[in-house]
């Protein structure tokens, strides 16, 4: 059994390569670019009004001739002499011969007459050449994450494809005799499935969208062949149930077989302990607890950090960050623990209803507080590494 400082670094060094593939920007949404973009244009590409109001070819009298308009989008040319003026709207091209734009709350019109409260500085309410960036500068760099504003970006510059690392296809195959569908009846001693779901709700939430759900009864061949098939399909599987040391446990003598090799199995820690990563050519896989809230722990802890950095992310497992703890807590412990916290006000609150098979704790939890093993106390104030849901 090894630590969880032991199990980080072992999942650091057998990390399989992350690939690069070239999307639509659609397609690229949420994922990391995995190259640096270059604007290949000036944006604005030409001088653009920031106002709906008029251009104005300055001179040092308050009224000017109106000769005509300019609408966004419209592309000829209007040339000005000084005291002249054209009607202009938000986005449209600033004539080369106008200098400033004056907003129209800001005018009186007489028939073809503008006249002005004041008189106007150059370059007002001109949006120029190149002002949020110049042909040639660097539009997004390498590791990007790819939101909705850079894709707005990215195609207000013109692009419409772009190089990004693909995200890991996924499968979680559900194992257990036990297990009943919600809505079914409720036979004795059966319980509902709930961690495909929940799984498949957490990868969503990270946006990992690819993934396949799988279900086997606590058979070795079926459990085998499915796994196979999840192996064949997937980069990354993910196992519930099945792993620990049950007569009915056939995970790891089928996953064995199937000729994958063990990363770790087993962990020090509560709730947890029964994890088992293992690696098969360039595919991870990672059997779960099959109690809820140990599956879901391990799966924050170890599965999505995991699958971050296969995404081209920079990140990594030693995630937690420090904050102090709400209250005293007594620690006797043989196995690290993480528990489920309340994280408010910059403080954390472990919460009750800690057990592996419980998950009422964790639908109002927002982080993991990691505890060491060994006996000692918490003073309220006392800072606790936290993992931040």
């Amino acid at each position: 059994m090894i630590s969880v400082q032991e199990a980080f670094s072992i999942l650091e060094n057998n990390l399989p390569d992350i690939n690069n593939v070239e999307y639509s920007l659609l397609q690229a949404r949420k994922h990391i670019l995995a190259e640096s973009l270059l604007s290949p244009i000036n944006m604005p590409p030409f001088r653009q009004s920031a106002m709906d109001g008029y251009a104005l070819c300055l001179h040092d009298v308050l009224v000017y001739q109106i000769i005509g308009e300019v609408k966004a989008g419209d592309s000829h040319r209007v040339e000005l002499l000084p005291g002249q003026a054209v009607k202009i709207f938000t986005g449209a091209a600033v004539p080369d011969s106008a200098q400033a734009v004056i907003q129209i709350e800001k005018i009186k019109t007489d028939g073809n007459q503008l006249v002005l409260d004041e008189l106007v500085k150059p370059e007002t309410n001109v949006r120029p050449i190149g002002e949020q960036i110049s042909v040639g500068d660097l539009a997004l760099k390498k590791g990007t994450l790819l939101n909705a504003g850079a894709i707005g970006f990215l195609a207000g510059l013109g692009f419409t494809k772009v190089d990004v690392y693909q995200k890991p296809k996924i499968g979680i195959v559900v194992t257990g005799n036990e297990l009943s569908k919600p809505g079914t009846e409720l036979e004795y001693g059966k319980v509902y499935e709930s961690n495909g779901i929940m799984l498949q709700s957490a990868l969503l939430d990270s946006y990992y969208e690819d993934v396949t759900l799988y279900e086997v009864n606590d058979d070795f061949e079926n459990t085998k062949n499915k796994l196979h098939e999840a192996l064949t399909t997937n980069d990354v599987v993910l196992v519930s149930g099945g792993i620990s040391v049950g007569d009915y446990d056939f995970v790891a003598s089928a996953l064995k077989e199937l000729e994958v090799e063990t990363l770790f199995h087993k962990i020090n820690q509560k709730p947890g302990k029964p994890l088992f990563v293992g690696k098969l050519k360039d595919k991870m896989i990672f059997a779960l607890p099959g109690n809820p809230a140990a599956c879901l722990t391990c799966f924050y802890v170890y599965v999505l950090p995991t699958l971050a950095i296969l995404s081209g992310a920079k990140a990594n497992y030693k995630q937690a960050v420090l904050l102090p703890i709400a209250h005293d807590y007594e620690v006797g412990n043989t196995r690290s623990q993480f528990l489920k916290a309340s994280i408010s006000n910059g403080e954390a609150q472990i919460l009750s209803h800690q057990a592996s098979s419980m998950l009422n704790s964790f639908s109002v939890s927002n982080g993991l507080i990691y505890v060491p093993d060994g006996n000692f106390e918490l003073k309220k104030g006392d800072r606790v590494e936290v993992y931040l849901l």
